[in-house]
């Protein structure tokens, strides 16, 4: 399987402990800064009813999808309270020269 790492933005663009919204291609994904400046990436729709997550609230290791108030850790992609209970798909990031990296899979 091929991997491929794609540029999702710079690291000044991602404020601590918040999500921003990335688009590629046919797909969307939230990149997450963490309290301890670490990078997530998850795909960009709540797996509820596909609102994007870039518009909810992050709380330490949480996102708070906006529709209906379902949390997921975006670190693992784990479903946390109802109504969801899908987990996210997770994706590896890379921060090289100030720029955040997301991994795909061909």
């Amino acid at each position: 399987m091929e991997e491929t790492w794609i540029e999702a933005c710079r690291v000044g663009d991602v404020d601590q402990e918040d999500v921003i919204r990335f688009d590629y291609e046919e797909q969307t994904f939230a990149i997450y800064r963490s309290p301890d400046e670490t990078f997530y990436a998850t795909e960009g729709t709540c797996t509820h009813e596909h609102a994007h997550l870039a518009d909810g609230l992050v709380m330490g290791d949480i996102i708070e999808c906006p529709k209906h108030n379902g949390r997921f850790n975006y670190k693992t992609g784990e479903a946390k309270r109802a109504p969801v209970c899908i987990n996210l798909r997770t994706y590896p990031v890379k921060v090289e020269a100030g720029t955040v990296f997301i991994k795909l899979h061909a």
